[in-house]
Parts: C-alpha cells; sequence; structure tokens
C-alpha cells in the first residue's frame, strides 16, 4: 500500500550537491573542491573536472578560473556553493520550477570536506526556508570506511539537529533520511548485508522514514547489485534505484520500463514500499539529451508505472553532465577553446533554464495537473511574448524568465507564484494588441508605466522602473 502524499511521496525531489568551492571564497576547505582535479590550481583544460559550464549570470559573486574567456569575450568564472547566495538563487530556481524537495548530498563527514559539508547543510536549511522547499539529509556511504557507527553518530551530534526546521522533510509524520550506496557491486561499498540492515533499522528506530539509493538492479540483486541483499533493499521505507550512466536514449528508457520499473513497483507494492526512480536529463558531453526527449520520455514512462515519486539525477552535477540547474546555452557562454558542450550541442537552441522548465511540466503531469502525454510539451526556448506577458530578470530578456501571464490583474503574490519576484524585472515581451500596466507597489498603487510592446530595458523608460515590478495589470 503506497504512503499518502507528503514530502518526498507525490512529490518531485532533485539531488543536490552543494559541493563546489573556490579557493578565496571563505569555506572552511579554501580550494577549488570539486572543480579541479588538483584542487590547489585553479580549473583549466588540463587540470578540471567539469563536463558542462554553468550559466553564472544570476550569481554576485563568482570566481576567476584558468580557462580562457568565454565565447563572447567575458571571463570564465565560476560559483561556490558556500556562497550563501549561490544557494538562494539554486532554491529559488526550485522554486520557480516545481521541484518540492532538495536531498543534500552527504558524504563521509569525518574527512577534509566535513567542516564545509557541515556549513552547507546550515545554507541549504536557510535557502529552504526561505523559498519554501523541503529538504532532506542523503548520506552518500561511498568510501566510508568506518561506516556503521559514524554515520548513527554524525545523525545524533549533528544531521538530527535541522529535523526541528519546518523546511525539513517529512514522509509519514517521520523525518527523511537517504542512504545511497548500500548493496552495489563496487570495491568502495563492500559493507556487509548485516553491518547495512543495522544501519537501516538503527534509523527507523530513531523515528526516521528511511530512502534506499540502491542499485538499479536491485532486484535481481544481479549487475550493478550485490548478491544477497534483497532483505536490506525490503528494510527501506521508499527505494530509490540508480540511473545514471545507464541509458543514453528513449529505446533505454524504454527498456528499463518494459524490463525494470514495472517489475521494480509490483516488488514494492508487494512489500509495502514506496518507489521512486531517478529521471536523468542526460548526459550532455555525451550528446545524450536530445534536447529533452530522453528526459520526457522517463517523465512519461514512470506516470504509466504509477510510481510514488520522482527523484531527479542531479540538480548541480556539473561533473557529470547531468544537471538540470541553469546551463551555458551556446558557445559564446563557454570557455574558448574547452571542448566543453552548450546546450544547443546537437542543432537545437535551449534557453539555459530549458531542463528547469522540463522538470516543472514533467511534475505537473507526474501529478496530475496536465494531462499524460507521450509529446515533449516544454518548448526549448521560451515563448517570446505570443502566449502572454513575460517578465525577465535582466534586460535584453536575459536571466531568468516568469511564467507567461494571461490577460488579467496580478498582486505581489500572484507574480511570486508565477516566478516573478518582487522588485525583479528589467525587460518584458508583450504581445502585439497587448498592454501591461506595471505598478512599483502592491495591489496597483504607487508609481505605474503602462508599456504596449516588448521593452527590453527597464532602465531606459522615465522614470526608472528597473526592479520596480510589484504589481501590474494586463490587458
Amino acid at each position: 500500500m503506497a504512503s499518502p502524499v507528503g514530502d518526498v511521496v507525490g512529490k518531485i525531489s532533485v539531488g543536490y550537491q552543494g559541493w563546489f568551492a573556490c579557493t578565496g571564497d571563505g569555506s572552511p576547505i579554501n580550494r577549488w573542491w570539486h572543480w579541479s582535479r588538483d584542487s590547489s590550481q585553479p580549473p583549466s583544460p588540463s587540470n578540471t573536472t567539469i563536463a558542462s559550464w554553468p550559466d553564472v549570470r544570476e550569481y554576485t559573486r563568482t570566481f576567476q578560473t584558468a580557462y580562457a574567456n568565454l565565447g563572447n569575450g567575458q571571463p570564465a568564472k565560476l560559483f561556490s556553493s558556500y556562497d550563501q547566495q549561490t544557494v538562494n538563487t539554486h532554491f529559488l530556481w526550485m522554486q520557480q520550477n516545481g521541484c518540492d524537495t532538495a536531498a543534500l548530498q552527504r558524504f563521509n563527514p569525518t574527512g577534509d570536506e566535513g567542516p564545509t559539508r557541515d556549513a552547507m547543510a546550515a545554507k541549504v536549511r536557510q535557502a529552504a526556508e526561505q523559498y519554501g522547499r523541503k529538504f532532506y539529509i542523503m548520506y552518500d556511504a561511498t568510501g566510508w570506511t568506518n561506516m556503521q557507527p559514524e554515520m548513527k553518530a554524525d545523525w545524533t551530534n549533528k544531521m538530527s539537529a535541522y529535523t526541528s526546521s519546518p523546511a525539513y522533510a517529512r514522509q509519514n509524520g517521520k523525518p527523511v533520511v537517504c542512504i545511497w550506496g548500500f548493496g552495489f557491486n563496487e570495491a568502495n561499498k563492500a559493507f556487509p548485508a548485516s553491518a547495512c540492515l543495522d544501519v537501516i533499522n538503527w534509523f527507523k528506530g530513531q523515528g526516521c522514514y528511511v530512502i534506499g539509493g540502491v542499485p538499479t538492479h536491485w532486484l535481481p540483486g544481479n549487475e550493478d547489485s550485490r548478491p544477497g541483499y534483497l532483505d536490506v533493499y525490503h528494510a527501506f521505507n521508499m527505494i530509490s534505484p540508480w540511473m545514471v550512466g545507464r541509458i543514453s536514449d528513449v529505446a533505454g528508457a524504454d527498456h528499463y520500463y518494459n524490463n525494470v520499473n514495472q517489475q521494480d513497483q509490483a516488488d514494492c507494492n508487494a512489500h509495502g514500499i514506496d518507489y521512486q526512480p531517478c529521471v536523468i536529463p542526460g548526459d550532455l558531453q555525451s550528446g545524450h539529451r536530445r534536447h529533452g526527449d530522453l528526459m520526457w520520455r522517463q517523465f512519461y514512462n514512470l506516470k504509466r508505472v504509477g510510481v510514488q515519486g520522482l527523484y531527479i539525477s542531479m540538480f548541480d552535477e556539473y561533473n557529470e553532465g547531468n544537471q538540470i540547474a541553469k546551463t551555458a546555452e551556446t558557445s559564446a557562454w563557454v570557455p574558448t577553446g574547452s571542448g566543453i558542450r552548450a546546450l544547443n550541442e546537437d542543432g537545437t537552441a535551449c534557453s539555459s533554464d530549458y531542463y528547469l522548465r522540463l522538470t516543472n511540466d514533467g511534475g505537473r503531469m507526474f501529478k496530475g495537473q496536465i494531462p499524460l502525454t507521450a509529446t515533449r510539451p516544454t518548448p526549448p526556448m521560451p515563448s517570446q511574448g505570443t502566449g502572454g506577458v513575460i517578465f525577465f530578470e535582466h534586460v535584453d530578456y536575459g536571466g531568468a524568465a516568469g511564467s507567461t501571464l494571461a490577460k488579467g490583474n496580478y498582486t505581489r503574490a500572484q507574480l511570486q507564484a508565477a516566478g516573478v519576484q518582487d522588485n525583479w524585472a528589467s525587460s518584458v515581451r508583450v504581445p502585439a494588441g497587448w498592454s501591461v500596466t506595471i505598478y512599483a507597489e502592491d495591489n496597483f498603487t504607487g508609481q505605474s508605466w503602462t508599456r504596449t510592446a516588448d521593452t527590453q530595458n527597464f532602465t531606459t523608460l522615465s522614470p526608472n522602473a528597473n526592479d520596480q515590478l510589484t504589481s501590474c495589470r494586463i490587458q
């Protein structure tokens, strides 16, 4: 029997690494952590772990790399996850694009990265509370030699305190914890089944709802799964099998629908376990994405399976090229000569937020808010005002775009619900024959400006309308 809707059942969860650091960012690790192979040196084409280049236009603080300038001549800079504004920006994107819950990755905290990871938990809590998202701790057991006692101690001494946050995810009234890595047939995950079962049952004894990040072939116990771990898998409250690297095209997604996902769901149903399979956008650098068709096929197939939740792998995984967070659109936004592919790598123009928007629409289909369809409804480039008014965060229709707004009146709260933040807009697309009146205060009060055509720069209006929009009327 599936659990009722909570913070993971019936919701879109996203894996959140939050693990990028830069020299000089104030982090305890104070290195180019996860950007460079030699983290004491800035990333460059010969010293890098980057598969995709982020769109960094919305971060207030970035750090100079040793890459050549971007194709547009701008310096090649990267963000630090340690900066609170970076985390806030990510959680704003989650809010704008239907990402309900963030699974904060937590690796062995006893090593060099530990103090930085501790600080990231506090930053994620603040951002989740500010932007109305949920979060939970997702332990990654990879390479954690003394995992069995140390994971319990870490929860007891540090992470359990976060369950007091109103933003901490709960399911069936219990705080959510995920453990990723049990049962994988890999040398750095050689935990005996008895130790795994002990840890799962310990967390359940602490009153937690425990998710298992398990091998793809957990049910038959072969290929990427060690044999003899089915009792471990069945001890979890929710099972979330890994999919990164498993599929690269629509045919692969259909193969798993026919031969894995349906069988997984049937077994979970029989054992009272919730099923939360992964959805991946695809490895951009390897050309797997098919401008969104691969990701949409998974949304479509898993909705037909009847799964309890979906886990997006991942939000900010620029190392593997599987990120949905904003990414360089064209070669103009990628370092010259780097060989890094932009979102238009297959010849289809895609906006930097395309995979966020695709996640939003996939989530809406999963929740029954739009009909089940095998045809991807999300345009790779957002409509430029043809179906309604679109406000943009930056001049020249740059940065984030709000939802397409139909004719009507929009208060501050209504605009925010449509992804248009208060005192945020800098340009607008207006369809022919329409008019939009912008107000500087809520409830259609204060200074106003009326526009009857596309306006690419609010600073040119008199008086200056940049970052002034709080409410509007569209006719």
